[in-house]
């Protein structure tokens, strides 16, 4: 008799625990269960100074964020959710002016991305934003020598803010 209890017992507790489900996320992504896919569009260029790889890297970058940290499938078209923007703005400025001269010690490559986000689901979190970031690198180094790593620190730096503002409603 008491065996049963507990078999019973036990049972209904496995049954209470294994009905809960709690979803965690390490990434901040808040994803509704109802949304399943996403459509990235490819990100053109009409910086005049960028170069020709810059939308593809871009593009590239934006779909493997949220391939890595959520749950959506990508899609060409129709996604729950959609990105799409233009690359506007790759521009180098001096930073840091040398005491006694009047040369940078440093020189900034900055790039703009503005985005067009549209959630099918949930139009209040629809937004159209510029997102702008920046590396820092020597006047002495030449752009062409450094532009590779840079740009891939900035889209890495700009593609985080995107995530973090279509699916973390931050």
């Amino acid at each position: 008799m008491i065996g049963m209890l507990r078999m019973i017992f036990l049972g209904s507790l496995l049954m209470l625990i294994g009905s809960c489900k709690v979803n965690y996320s390490f990434t901040g992504a808040s994803i509704p269960p109802d949304v399943k896919s996403i459509s990235i569009q490819y990100f053109p260029s009409s910086a005049p100074l960028a170069p020709p790889t810059l939308s593809q890297q871009f593009t590239e970058a934006l779909k493997e964020i949220f391939l890595n940290q959520t749950n959506l499938g990508i899609v060409q078209r129709n996604g729950d959710m959609n990105l799409e923007g233009t690359i506007t703005n790759f521009i180098t400025t001096p930073m840091a002016i040398q005491s006694g001269n009047d040369a940078a010690a440093y020189n900034q490559l900055s790039i703009t991305v503005l985005v067009k986000f549209t959630n099918n689901k949930d139009e209040k979190q629809n937004f159209e934003q510029a997102f702008t970031n920046y590396a820092s690198y020597p006047a002495t180094e030449n752009l062409a020598t450094v532009q590779t790593d840079l740009i891939q620190q900035i889209n890495q730096k700009i593609v985080q803010d995107i995530f973090n503002r279509s699916v973390s409603n931050w």
